[in-house]
């Protein structure tokens, strides 16, 4: 049963075709069991984190930050990446939550994503080409992934849905505070063995950051939505980078 519903979650998160159905992924399932995202973001680092280790004996650090950008962003689809852009212009389109319902429903990006997605892919490029050795590099994609995927959880956990759409069945389902405690006591040991304390300090910052995007979410759009979840995703994984390799492991 858990190995159907890793298939599920790891379809959803990523490209990979491993589930079965022909139909996509059933949302409200992936809400039910949203608490192994932690898990499978394990999964996406250490397959990511294992092409980095390879190819980073032959390429130079810019390069090399660049080709993980790039296998990250296509590996997920790009759903994430976009969703930055989407939240990025609904916080700066100015009137009331309608208004910024819409500006984020635009399928053309505004200003503000542009901005955002600029901002995002070269300091995703810079701190992953900032990593001074192999190892390094492997260890911390990993926890990245983590604590991205958990700080999901997280939002949905914490958070109600802005409107009815995509984010409402996660927030509903998440709020069982057993299926929360399995996704932290999923996240926080393999945190720690892929990265130990720095590892739970990095987790840390990037729960602080995605309290401060809740904030604005809830101030914007009072509550939350997809791209909230998403850009959440995306920001974390760059905080959690910037302090992994900010420090020695």
């Amino acid at each position: 049963m858990v190995f159907k519903e890793l298939q599920a979650v790891i379809s959803f998160l990523t490209i990979v075709p491993v589930s079965r159905s022909s139909s996509g992924p059933d949302i409200n399932f992936i809400a039910s069991v949203m608490y192994l995202f932690p898990l499978v973001g394990a999964i996406i680092g250490i397959a990511v984190g294992a092409l980095a280790y390879i190819i980073s004996f032959y390429l130079t650090s810019l390069v090399l930050g660049f080709v993980i950008v790039l296998v990250l962003i296509v590996i997920t689809g790009v759903n994430h990446t976009d969703a930055l852009a989407d939240f990025a212009d609904g916080l700066m389109a100015k009137g009331g939550k309608e208004i910024k319902h819409r500006a984020m429903n635009d399928p053309a990006v505004g200003s503000a994503g542009v901005v955002a997605l600029v901002l995002y892919l070269s300091g995703m490029i810079i701190i992953l080409s900032s990593s001074t050795t192999s190892t390094k590099l492997y260890a911390g994609i990993i926890s990245a992934e983590i604590i991205a995927k958990y700080v999901m959880v997280l939002q949905a956990y914490g958070g109600r849905s802005a409107w009815e759409g995509f984010s409402s069945p996660f927030t509903k389902a998440m709020k069982d505070k057993r299926k929360f405690a399995v996704a932290t006591g999923i996240a926080l040991p393999l945190i720690f063995l892929a990265t130990g304390l720095i590892g739970m300090v990095s987790l840390c910052a990037s729960v602080i950051i995605a309290m401060v995007i809740h904030y604005s979410a809830n101030k914007s759009f009072d509550g939350i939505s997809g791209d909230v979840l998403g850009a959440s995703n995306e920001i974390s994984r760059l905080s959690s980078l910037i302090v992994i390799f900010s420090f020695n492991l």
